[in-house]
């Protein structure tokens, strides 16, 4: 089975770690630094992986790649919409919560680069 493992392309990982780490549970595992700042970084919750890289340290790896935008939306299926409501507090969300035809209840938030994380606990 192969493992799909997204890597978020962020200008500076020290202000999406609080984001991703404090409020959204996750913890970090792995961190190279890139010059006097972290260039790379795993994070990862109950079996979920998810990597950061800083523009700087692409384009010192893929140079190419490194000019390109880089934005994703997340869907980050989670066991407690209300716990993560909670450890979120008043983060701006662009998508109110919502029950959906497949079977979630989920709001949407874009994390510190501007990613959009989409929260949903399945019910029923």
């Amino acid at each position: 089975m192969p493992k799909l493992t997204p890597v978020l392309v962020v200008d500076a990982i020290e202000v999406c770690l609080p984001f991703w780490c404090e409020r959204l549970g996750f913890t970090k595992t792995v961190e190279v630094p890139h010059g006097d700042r972290l260039g790379f970084a795993i994070l990862e919750r109950g079996g979920a992986e998810l990597m950061l890289q800083s523009r700087a340290s692409v384009a010192d790896d893929i140079a190419a790649l490194a000019k390109e935008p880089s934005r994703v939306t997340l869907f980050l299926e989670i066991e407690s919409l209300e716990a993560a409501k909670r450890a979120l507090g008043d983060w701006p969300r662009f998508l109110e919560e919502r029950a959906t035809f497949y079977g979630t209840r989920e709001i949407g938030v874009r994390d510190p680069a501007g990613n959009a994380v989409i929260l949903a606990q399945r019910v029923g």
